[in-house]
């Protein structure tokens, strides 16, 4: 494993678009897209708070979220969501919890569309986090990072979701990935455990498979809020953590690197 980028603020949202690692980089307000190599620029702006993320649609343009929807920096849905994620269709799925960042109140997943209008299409979610559709767009997958599993729904031609089931259970998700093959990186249980204390364990992301077995596991030196997967590379997203009350410092530290290892390198379980 090997550092790719360092000196951020907070990062989070990862996506591996046309080549190059894209990724949120939170209290700063920016997208930032990095080669293999670390040559890195801000692309894009984005909102200047924690809980965003973007993903793109089949045309091209770019969804936001946030404090609002945003298709390519125009609003088409006043309200906040957390993270989002596009299928083969075109179908635009977000994600949050009213009254925001509340580890108590159930969230949600809404079905959005470019004009802008939206119905709600699962509710009773313990904290949603990031989602994935699988490979052949049969499937949408949630984290539920208070729930600590990994939620499948089947995903219908016209964007409803049913069928609703345990992909896999006992990990503590946040920004997951799915590669080619169907199988998905998440977070272990213990990743969020950390709490600025150096001998406190850090966590690991795992690879794991529909019914929940563990294929591959990698160990991270600092939590692991978000990672996403190339045809040859794993990148994972890491800050330190030290609780809501203390985001501030922790972004004024600009501690959060972002780390990049070959899929052929990550342990098998």
């Amino acid at each position: 494993m090997e550092t790719l980028l360092d000196g951020l603020a907070m990062v989070e949202g990862a996506r591996w678009h046309d080549g190059r690692l894209w990724f949120a980089h939170w209290g700063v307000g920016e997208v930032i897209a990095v080669d293999l190599d670390g040559k890195a620029e801000v692309v894009a702006p984005g909102p200047e708070q924690m809980g965003w993320a973007f993903d793109w649609l089949p045309d091209g343009r770019r969804v936001t979220t946030g404090d609002a929807i945003r298709i390519d920096g125009e609003i088409v849905r006043e309200g906040g969501a957390n993270e989002v994620v596009v299928d083969p269709r075109g179908h635009v799925f977000v994600d949050g919890i009213d009254g925001g960042f509340s580890f108590t109140e159930p969230g949600w997943i809404d079905l959005v569309s470019p004009d802008g209008t939206s119905r709600r299409v699962a509710d009773d979610i313990r904290f949603p986090n990031g989602m994935v559709v699988t490979p052949d767009g049969s499937t949408l997958v949630i984290a539920e990072s208070v729930g600590g599993c990994l939620t499948a729904f089947d995903l219908r031609d016209d964007g409803s979701l049913d069928g609703r089931r345990t992909w896999a259970d006992g990990l503590g998700p946040d920004g997951i990935a799915i590669d080619a093959a169907g199988g998905i990186w998440a977070q272990t249980a213990d990743t969020f455990a950390h709490s600025g204390d150096p001998s406190a364990p850090a966590g690991a992301v795992v690879r794991v498979l529909d019914g929940g077995e563990i294929t591959h596991r990698i160990e991270t030196p600092m939590p692991c809020f978000a990672c996403t997967v190339s045809d040859e590379h794993l990148f994972l997203l890491c800050n330190e953590w030290e609780g809501f009350e203390k985001a501030a410092e922790v972004l004024a530290r600009r501690s959060s690197r972002v780390f990049v290892v070959a899929l052929e390198d990550v342990p098998r379980v």
